[in-house]
Order: C-alpha cells, then structure tokens, then sequence
C-alpha cells in the first residue's frame, strides 16, 4: 500500500514501480474520500483507523508513506517532540496490529553536521519513533557519480549490516502516450563508505582543523609509503598507532585526499589515486634528494 503525496501516480510512481518489477496487481494508493466526494491526501492522526481497516481486508504487508511529513496533520508542529509523537505514535500501534512494516520516507534538513538521524527534517521524534533507519545519500567523492545507502539505525536487528553502493539507471517503458522512461535502482555491491561521511561537515574549529590536517597528511603519506594502496584494516590499526586516530577521522581523511575503496577478495583497500605530473614531481623530489627506488 503506497501513500504518496508530491509525485504523480501516473507519471512517476506507477512507472517507478513497474519498472522495479512491481506486481502492481499487488499494489494499492491510497487516497482518503471526503463525504463531499472529494478526494483529499492521507492525514494522521486522523485517518489511521480508516487506514487499518483497509489493510486488514486487503492483507497487506508493507505501508509506504511518501513522504512521512506530509501526512502529519497540518495543526501538529512537526518541530515539537510530544506533538508529532501524538501523530507518530498510532501508526506504530497501526503495525503492530496489521502485523505489517510501515516504511516512512523523509528529507535531510539544510543545517550541517555527519549525524544522519539529526538531519532529518523535523522533529528527533521521526527518528526516535522508529525501530530502524536507512540513509541515502549522492557520493560527490566517486567518479561515477554512485550513492550509497546505509542502516543508521536499528532498535530490533543486526548492528553490524553493510553499506551498499547502488545507481539508478533508465529504464523505457511503452505508454499510452508512447514510450517513457523512468529510473530504477540498480545495486552495485557492498562499500565501508557509511551515509555518515558523505553528509556535509559543520566547520571545523581551529583546533579540529589543525587536527584534521594532521590526519590527512598522515594518511596520504601513508598510502604514498605503501605504493599507493593498503588494506583498510592496517591503516586503521597504523594509524591508532601512530597518533591515536579513530577510524571515523581516517575514514573522513580519505575523503578529504581522494582516496577510493576497492574491494580485494574479501577486504578493503583504500587506494589513493594521484595525477601523474604530481607522482612526477614527486619522483623527482626523491632523485634530487639521492634517494632511488
């Protein structure tokens, strides 16, 4: 069951969902009918018991709600705790009655910060009242423009879930109106880039940025030392050793200087990839200084 209130059901989520693979025999909107005949967008507090009755005779499963904000009745303050918990709270119970997963999309707010679960617009009650979080996010670092998603939270499962790489393809599907195309999500495989480090960083205060520096000169000299690329696993073990850093700092460091993952076998490696007029240059630094590989 889909609750949508910004797309189109005939011009983007339908085609959406057909072109995942979708049984749309399976597939139902929502859409709340007034006694006046009209049709208005689903509203919760309100409308959660018309809600359950509809899933229970058509058994469903799975209650997507797109996006979760806009069904919040406009008289919550969706910036107050207690408030939209009031609104929140009945469709937990909504669950755990139809026996059914209510997924619930929302937005990052503009403000800055790597905390996923503090950049979702609104209230920390969207996050809160959820048993589990997944972030998605636009890696700006990768050279074909992939993204990543990422749990960043889970109250009932696994803690330890990966990062999957994914990108999302067009897909043609034949019309009434002739072909049209839509986009589809096409997973790539696992990464340990985590949602986290592809948010944007508040500014650093002096004495991070001297800190954060260090980190970056540290790795990349690093990486330089070990021909180019080493295993994630040493780096962090050499770096706790070299000057106590965490993994989150090496991790945000290799972003910083441009460094890939790359899967080898079952591990990591972190790669840093460099122009060849600066591994030039650098080369000569090292002849003129009488020193030979």
């Amino acid at each position: 069951m889909y609750a949508a209130t910004e797309d189109s059901w005939e011009r983007t989520l339908a085609g959406r969902l057909i072109a995942a693979g979708a049984d749309m025999q399976r597939v139902y909107r929502v859409e709340v009918e007034h006694v006046t005949g009209h049709t208005l967008p689903l509203s919760l507090p309100r409308d959660c018991d018309a809600l359950a009755g509809e899933m229970a005779v058509h058994d469903i499963g799975l209650l997507v709600v797109d996006p979760l904000m806009s069904v919040v009745d406009a008289t919550i303050n969706v910036n107050q705790d207690r408030d939209l918990r009031g609104a929140l709270e009945p469709l937990v119970r909504l669950a755990d009655t139809a026996e059914c997963a209510i997924f619930g999309l929302a937005h990052f707010n503009k403000a800055s910060g790597t905390d996923v679960l503090s950049r979702i617009t609104g209230s920390r009650a969207f996050s809160a009242v959820a048993r589990a979080a997944i972030a998605f996010a636009r890696d700006t670092t990768s050279d074909d423009g992939t993204c990543v998603i990422s749990q960043a939270k889970n109250n009932l499962g696994s803690l330890d879930l990966p990062s999957y790489r994914y990108t999302v393809e067009s897909v043609e599907l034949d019309t009434d109106e002739g072909p049209a195309s839509w986009g589809r999500l096409v997973m790539l495989g696992e990464t340990d880039v985590h949602v986290n480090e592809l948010l944007d960083d508040a500014p650093p205060a002096k004495g991070e940025a001297s800190e954060r520096d260090e980190v970056r000169t540290w790795l990349r000299e690093y990486l330089r030392s070990q021909g180019g690329s080493a295993p994630a696993a040493d780096i962090t073990e050499q770096g706790h050793a070299a000057g106590m850093y965490s993994k989150d700092q090496l991790k945000r460091a290799k972003t910083d200087i441009g460094a890939r993952s790359v899967k080898d076998g079952t591990a990591w490696v972190w790669r840093l990839d460099e122009p060849d007029d600066t591994k030039g240059a650098r080369e000569q630094e090292r002849k003129g200084a009488g020193v030979r590989s």
